[in-house]
């Protein structure tokens, strides 16, 4: 969406309510023709897998009790997360997706002859379903949703084909940047959904961390420590539900280039400092912490659980 959409991130075209959908249906295509090629010519041989890694939040319905907020809540994660690995472990888009976008939505209501969503052959479905060995999760953050009604507009976008708001509760902790706020329970609710909608699949969750957006080093970042506490927490939580987790990746060890952010966006465990020639590296006392959960393969202290 902001590569193809809006042009915030490389390569930067804006290419209003198409451009998105277009890029991740080749992405999605391209990606089975790559399972598929791995898997006539070098499986036997080496063994491995082959996946996928897609990066979702989690959409909690603002009222509970509300069918209207659980189905807005439904669309967040089917256009995030389901926008992808519904067709690797379905055989199609979402078909919430599908309606929101398709003739009997916003396309149509656009005067377009056929949705912007583009579609898949009775061949590409079946080519594709069930091209991925792991689902790699990355995640950070999450978010209250409900319904919102988008007024006509001549300019489609894939933000408001939603049809939906997304909202934050003020005493989650944000000590990084605006968007990341610690909501570790819906990491719990996440991978919960991924066992229900796409079989148990195994799953490596290759992305998780918080960051801090302060120039001064920050080695003290003992918000970063409780963070990991309470996501690694909600992880062992959901292998007790019988999720099948099969490994954990802090994002990151060093603080790096981030997207359109550069370098000051730091999610290290170990301070860099850029501006020295040599690019010194510094540990933070996340380092300390994360060190004692490799060494015991979970909390070192099971009063932490």
């Amino acid at each position: 969406e902001k590569g193809y959409e809006t042009g915030e991130h490389a390569p930067g075209l804006r290419l209003g309510g198409c451009g998105a959908y277009k890029a991740a249906h080749h992405i999605i295509k391209t990606h089975a023709k790559v399972w598929h090629s791995y898997n006539s010519t070098w499986r036997r041989e080496q063994r491995g897998m082959v996946g996928i890694s897609l990066t979702s939040g989690w959409g909690e319905p603002v009222d509970p009790h509300s069918q209207t907020d659980r189905e807005a809540a439904e669309r967040y994660i089917q256009f995030h997360l389901g926008w992808f690995a519904n067709p690797i472990y379905r055989g199609d888009y979402p078909e919430v997706m599908k309606n929101y976008v398709g003739k009997s939505q916003k396309s149509a209501q656009q005067g377009l002859g056929t949705s912007r969503l583009p579609t898949f052959s009775v061949q590409e479905k079946t080519y594709i379903k069930g091209t991925s060995d792991f689902l790699g999760i990355g995640h950070f953050t999450t978010r209250y949703v409900l319904q919102k009604n988008f007024p006509f507009l001549q300019v489609s976008s894939y933000h408001t084909d939603h049809d939906l708001a997304e909202l934050v509760d003020p005493n989650w902790p944000a000590p990084g940047p605006k968007w990341l706020y610690s909501v570790p329970w819906g990491f719990r609710r996440l991978l919960n959904f991924i066992k229900t909608q796409y079989g148990n699949p195994l799953i490596y969750v290759t992305e998780n961390g918080m960051s801090e957006t302060a120039q001064c080093p920050q080695l003290c970042d003992e918000w970063r420590i409780q963070y990991l506490k309470g996501y690694i927490n909600e992880i062992l939580k959901a292998l007790n539900d019988g999720v099948n987790v099969q490994g954990y990746t802090a994002w990151s060890l060093l603080d790096k280039f981030e997207w359109n952010k550069g370098f000051s966006e730091r999610f290290g465990l170990y301070h860099i400092d850029f501006k020295n020639k040599n690019k010194p590296r510094y540990p933070k006392a996340s380092v300390v912490y994360y060190k004692k959960i490799i060494s015991a393969n979970g909390f070192p202290n099971p009063r932490e659980v």
